[in-house]
């Protein structure tokens, strides 16, 4: 089946085009300059790829709104993937948690029972997107290798990061942040959380180390790409090459984001940091980063629109970022970054996941989303 997009601009990796693009069962096979006399008039609005996210959290939510609350993973998933969708990203990551802890977590299997829930919805046609897997793994817990080896094998695994939120580092290098995380928001008292600390700086010295370790051997034999988490430091930074690292997820300082693109790490950044104008954490901010010319990446993280809003604000407040760079941050980086060759630009010969965006200024809107040359949204 054939589709001609027409009178668009066309957001190339490096450039912005005014013309036309033609698909052809699912894949680009055309594109040229000037209006087309056939076809699907986008009237001057921008056709982008479909977006790439690598990160996010966003499902979770879905899965269990409430405390304790646990709601059908069917119909927590295709609520999920309506909204992602609807914010043009046409493959998704979803975030799986690895590792139960006292603050928080999931017991062993549920993530697994998620997992299979999001392949049965797929594989029934009941998702707009395409779903992949991010597992998030926490390595200062007991059973966090144990969670994992329930997706050895498993082919939609195509990113892992290694975590560490003990007090005193990486997101968390001052007390104040863990306070108002871990104590103020659960309302603990001194005591507590006096021992609540203890025993989390306890089991870091004890399981992260060997943990990281074990993570990153498995994914380098099984050829998954490997994420470090709030990289604080040089020597953290070091640790993470060390490991085969491709991602640097959230670095907390600019020398470490500028020692992980030097070393040719993709820096990861949130979305939602963009908007905002600084992180909600109290870390850097991604617009600095972009600034210095060290920012590869943004994810929704917790906000799925924040990955169309965001591109458009770092071009207009940035004189160094083109829009066609922004919106390479948001597709075609992040699938270089997993080896998802086949999407992330439109050119010849790709997959044809197109979303058509109208925006004069202000937030953008969302016109419609292919993938594959399907409209989905």
């Amino acid at each position: 089946m054939e589709k001609v997009f027409s009178n668009a601009r066309i957001v190339l990796e490096n450039d912005i085009l005014h013309g036309s693009v033609q698909v052809r069962d699912g894949l680009i096979t055309d594109i040229s300059e000037g209006v087309s006399q056939t076809g699907e008039d986008l009237e001057g609005d921008y056709l982008l790829p479909g977006l790439v996210e690598l990160h996010t959290d966003h499902l979770e939510t879905h899965f269990s709104p409430r405390a304790g609350l646990k709601w059908n993973a069917i119909a927590a998933i295709q609520a999920h993937d309506t909204q992602v969708a609807g914010s043009g990203i046409t493959t998704v990551l979803d975030c799986l948690r690895m590792g139960s802890g006292e603050e928080g977590g999931f017991a062993r299997g549920e993530m697994r029972e998620l997992a299979n829930s999001i392949e049965t919805a797929g594989r029934e046609g009941r998702l707009r997107a395409e779903h992949l897997l991010h597992l998030r793994c926490e390595v200062s817990t007991s059973d966090v290798v144990e969670q994992f080896s329930d997706f050895e094998g498993d082919p939609a695994v195509r990113l892992v990061s290694l975590m560490d939120h003990a007090p005193g580092q990486r997101q968390f290098q001052t007390m104040d942040q863990y306070i108002f995380y871990y104590k103020i928001k659960r309302g603990l008292s001194d005591e507590a959380f006096d021992a609540f600390v203890k025993r989390r700086l306890e089991a870091s010295e004890r399981y992260a180390a060997p943990h990281r370790d074990a993570l990153a051997s498995h994914c380098a034999e099984a050829g998954i790409a490997l994420a470090s988490h709030d990289d604080a430091t040089l020597d953290h930074v070091d640790e993470s090459i060390g490991h085969g690292v491709r991602l640097a997820e959230f670095p907390t300082s600019i020398a470490a984001a500028e020692a992980s693109h030097k070393a040719g790490l993709a820096v990861l950044m949130g979305a939602p940091n963009v908007v905002r104008g600084q992180s909600h954490s109290g870390n850097i901010a991604a617009s600095d980063l972009a600034r210095l010319g060290v920012l590869d990446v943004l994810s929704s993280d917790y906000v799925p629109f924040s990955l169309l809003h965001a591109p458009f604000l770092l071009a207009d407040q940035i004189e160094t970022v083109s829009l066609a760079n922004a919106i390479a941050m948001v597709s075609a980086m992040p699938a270089r970054t997993i080896g998802l060759d086949d999407r992330g630009r439109i050119a010849t010969g790709l997959r044809a996941d197109l979303v058509r965006v109208h925006r004069e200024s202000g937030v953008p809107v969302c016109r419609a989303v292919w993938r594959q040359g399907k409209r989905v949204a």
